[in-house]
């Protein structure tokens, strides 16, 4: 109970709603009525039993998957009406960032790795691998 602001439902739909909506959780945290950050994270780990019982872990993990599409959904937003480029650009690549970071199958950078080649064994090895 940090900053004397006891888990609730209600309070934690509205920093999930808000969060899922795009802001920070450093912004919601600040505002009237809403616990420290801390707290919100000890929630979001399962720290509390009030916070377990209520699935708020699962919430929080919901609701930043669509912090991240509210991120990827910004970034057109932000390059169609953009006066300032370079301004645009740091917009951009901080949604992107935090979007390939919360949801990385969805919007990380795809790595794709191939292989070429044999494989070698030598002969201890294969014989090795015919023990195991």
């Amino acid at each position: 109970m940090a900053g004397g602001i006891t888990y609730s439902h209600k309070i934690a739909t509205e920093i999930c709603r808000r969060i899922s909506e795009g802001s920070s959780l450093r912004k919601i945290c600040r505002s009237k009525n809403m616990p420290h950050k801390g707290t919100v994270f000890e929630w979001a780990c399962g720290a509390t039993e009030e916070a377990r019982e209520d699935g708020f872990p699962d919430m929080y993990r919901r609701a930043r998957e669509c912090q991240a599409d509210s991120f990827a959904d910004e970034v057109v937003e932000i390059a169609d009406s953009a006066k300032d480029p370079q301004k645009a650009r740091v917009r951009i690549d901080a949604r992107k960032w935090a979007a390939g970071k919360q949801r990385p199958k969805m919007y990380g950078d795809k790595i794709n790795m191939e292989h070429s080649g044999g494989i070698t064994l030598t002969h201890e090895q294969a014989l090795e691998a015919l023990d195991d």
